[in-house]
């Protein structure tokens, strides 16, 4: 079968092979939507007066066939194809002749692949919202086991005050928290319908763009359809944005196990069954898990960078600059996705050596305290602060938990608010299934 662009002429093997690139294999992540999409379409058009309901009716079945084949994984996509819209189109011409040929009426391949990335796209954000919010929980539920086990607060690495390890995770839990508003940011973009838009400006058929938008699950129309095809990119970017500060922070709190779980310093004991081997020292435990969170977070940053750059000069309407963006989206939304797993799982099995945390309890670490408590006795806070730095030798031990627990000023040591990280942990599971199962009810109703 020709190319959906064939106008009679072939190309040069070399320039197919260069513009092709991997898009026929990133493209078998979006058979589904783009079937999902076809359908939509196909039924909109038999709603405008474009097909009958009998072409509606046999191009559904012939979709609904080709989605059969590729879960039965019989249905491939190959490079002279060029992406998933040829593949299905062929498929269904094989099957059903000139009706396959309809089907594509109204349509650009541009606003083909912009409806099939923001379904993607707003599927994988809320696995990855599912993900991170699982990962509160976990890291809510460890701050509780751990309210009051002691733990060195530090500041440039060294000692500073007394803090927990409550106090610890649940300053991770609320970073995560603050990533799922990001999220949802990049769902809101993500979450609006461009077909209809055609090849950025849109097209003389009466299409009924709500239509499929409301077929599809999507929130909104995308009205603009010059912006269709300029906001090509932008909401795979506010995607990577969000992974970029997911992954911010689990690199960070993977750093925070790795060097805690060192044998001088030995907080935690992460189980050998997270920990991979050496060829050669037969001892060896590795983090290898957590190593590779730090170093995915650099190439999601990557990832996003990458977009960045290629949007960032492009002129008004298509332009096939845009094509390299899938790559990195794709990418990047797999790391995330993982690095989550990763690090929810090193939490839930952590093992923590509380002994070792309370070892960093040496007198100078009460040493703030010690000048407050001169403060309250009426001392200049200046004068406290040197008479204590110019007296360390006064400072005495102090009953670690008892400090901790007299430390309830809101989100403290003593008064952490872990009810109230639940409670935004809840309302972020409520988005979540506010958004999702509209669109799975919406697809599966599509299915019929």
């Amino acid at each position: 079968m020709a190319k959906l662009w064939d106008k009679g002429y072939g190309i040069e093997p070399e320039i197919e092979r260069f513009t092709v690139g991997e898009d026929y294999l990133l493209d078998r992540a979006l058979v589904r939507v783009d079937v999902l999409g076809s359908m939509a379409h196909a039924t909109m058009l038999a709603r405008v007066g474009i097909l009958t309901e009998a072409e509606r009716d046999g191009l559904l079945e012939g979709l609904r066939a080709v989605l059969a084949d590729f879960e039965a994984g019989t249905f491939a996509i190959r490079p002279d194809q060029e992406d998933v819209h040829t593949a299905v189109e062929e498929s269904l011409t094989e099957r059903l002749g000139d009706l396959g040929k309809k089907l594509h009426t109204g349509r650009s391949r541009n606003d083909q692949v912009l409806v099939d990335l923001r379904l993607w796209g707003k599927q994988q954000l809320h696995a990855l919202a599912g993900r991170a919010i699982g990962l509160v929980r976990a890291l809510t539920a460890f701050a509780n086991a751990n309210e009051f086990v002691p733990m060195p607060g530090r500041t440039h690495t060294q000692i500073a005050m007394p803090s927990s390890l409550g106090l610890w995770a649940g300053a991770w839990a609320e970073a995560v928290l603050d990533d799922l508003h990001v999220l949802k940011a990049a769902h809101a973009l993500t979450d609006q319908s461009p077909l209809g838009s055609g090849a950025a400006y849109g097209s003389a058929l009466p299409l009924d763009r709500q239509m499929v938008a409301d077929l599809l699950g999507f929130a909104r129309v995308q009205n603009n359809v010059l912006y269709c095809a300029n906001s090509r990119g932008k909401a795979e970017l506010a995607t990577l944005a969000a992974c970029v500060a997911v992954m911010t922070d689990l690199s960070r709190l993977a750093g925070d196990l790795i060097w805690g779980s060192t044998p001088e310093v030995a907080y935690f004991r992460i189980p050998k069954e997270l920990c991979t081997g050496s060829s050669m020292m037969p001892q060896k435990r590795n983090p290898c898990g957590l190593e590779l969170v730090r170093a995915k977070a650099a190439g999601v940053a990557g990832c996003e960078a990458q977009i960045a750059g290629i949007l960032r000069a492009l002129p008004s309407g298509y332009n096939r600059d845009v094509q390299e963006t899938k790559g990195p989206l794709m990418r990047g939304v797999e790391a995330t996705a993982g690095s989550l797993s990763v690090v929810h799982l090193t939490i839930e099995k952590l093992d923590v050596l509380e002994a070792n945390l309370r070892k960093g309890f040496i007198p100078e670490i009460f040493a703030t305290d010690r000048a407050l408590e001169l403060v309250a006795e009426g001392m200049p806070f200046r004068d406290a602060y040197r008479h204590v730095g110019t007296h360390l030798e006064e400072l005495t031990d102090r009953d670690a938990v008892q400090n901790l627990k007299s430390k309830t000023l809101q989100g403290g040591p003593g008064n952490l608010g872990l009810d109230a990280v639940a409670a935004r942990a809840d309302a972020a599971e409520a988005w979540l299934i506010g958004v999702r199962e509209p669109l799975e009810a919406a697809l599966a109703k599509l299915m019929g």
